[in-house]
């Protein structure tokens, strides 16, 4: 028997079952089935969640003061939070907080910043030139599988124990994050951009100026947040040898006479530093990237 001998109710009737059988939020479209159900949530990470960086700190904080209250942390061993506050605002009335913080930062602040400018000035010497790869790459790369702190006994040796050596150290500790993530940003340009520079002509200095500069800048705030990170690192072992000033320096004064408060004290301050900055650099990045699409934002 044809297809065409084939009685139209029994095609109704088929057609009547198949649609009876389909969910009743689907339907036929041409050949593609589609679904019409409302989307109830939505995929990936979901809304931002507003200070959601100092959640997971205030949940810390909230642990750690029941413990304290409720006698299952030893105070000699992890002083109570209303213990380091206390000792917090004692160091703040006697000025010895200040004083020791600006010296840190100063320090800090200045081995990050030399560390940035080399860290970006080798990736650019390495990304637009094989020849400067060649030169550049394979020293950084032996660099980045040394810790900046195995070096220390050198760099005692070479600059002493004064400021030199810690500036170094910190510098050593943030141009190879900078240096990894922004030769990463230059070769992760899109080579369609740099066809299209040549079409319309533009001079070399142009070239870096509305290309290279950024479609690299991603890459260098990504390493940007962890030159910071390493900076404090580097700044928290720096101040620990024979500093006579610095939150390091007044760590060990307090490790020498058994005052845990204070060693808390300096190990927090040093988190809200490294939280802060870190969130600093996150708003430049979210600002400075806003024609980006991601599931960060």
């Amino acid at each position: 028997m044809s297809a065409s001998s084939v009685p139209a109710t029994a095609t109704q009737d088929t057609t009547s079952d198949a649609a009876h059988d389909a969910t009743p939020t689907e339907r036929d479209a041409g050949t593609t089935r589609v679904d019409v159900r409302p989307l109830h949530r939505r995929l990936g990470p979901g809304d931002r969640i507003r200070f959601g960086s100092f959640l997971g700190v205030l949940v810390l904080l909230v642990v750690w003061s029941a413990g304290s209250a409720l006698g299952l942390i030893d105070q000699r061993i992890l002083s109570a939070p209303w213990t380091v506050l206390t000792t917090a605002g004692d160091l703040i009335a006697d000025g010895r907080l200040q004083q020791n913080l600006a010296i840190s930062a100063q320090r800090a602040f200045l081995g990050l910043g030399i560390g940035i400018v080399l860290g970006t000035v080798l990736a650019l010497v390495s990304g637009l030139s094989r020849w400067g790869e060649a030169l550049l790459d394979g020293p950084i790369q032996v660099k980045r599988a040394i810790p900046s702190l195995a070096l220390l006994p050198l760099l005692i040796l070479w600059a002493g124990i004064g400021e030199t050596m810690k500036v170094v150290t910190i510098t050593l500790g943030v141009f190879v994050p900078i240096y990894i993530h922004t030769h990463n940003g230059l070769r992760s340009i899109d080579s369609r951009y740099v066809e299209l520079a040549e079409t319309v002509g533009l001079r070399h200095w142009a070239f870096i100026r509305k290309v290279v500069l950024p479609g690299a800048l991603p890459g260098f705030l990504l390493g940007l947040r962890f030159a910071v990170t390493g900076a404090w690192l580097s700044l928290v072992v720096v101040e620990q040898f024979n500093s006579t000033s610095g939150i390091g320096y007044m760590m060990e004064l307090a490790r020498t006479y058994g005052q845990t408060e204070i060693i808390i004290v300096g190990l927090v301050l040093y988190g809200l530093l490294g939280l802060l900055s870190d969130g600093a650099i996150r708003l430049v990045q979210r600002r400075a990237l806003s024609w980006r699409r991601t599931l960060a934002d």
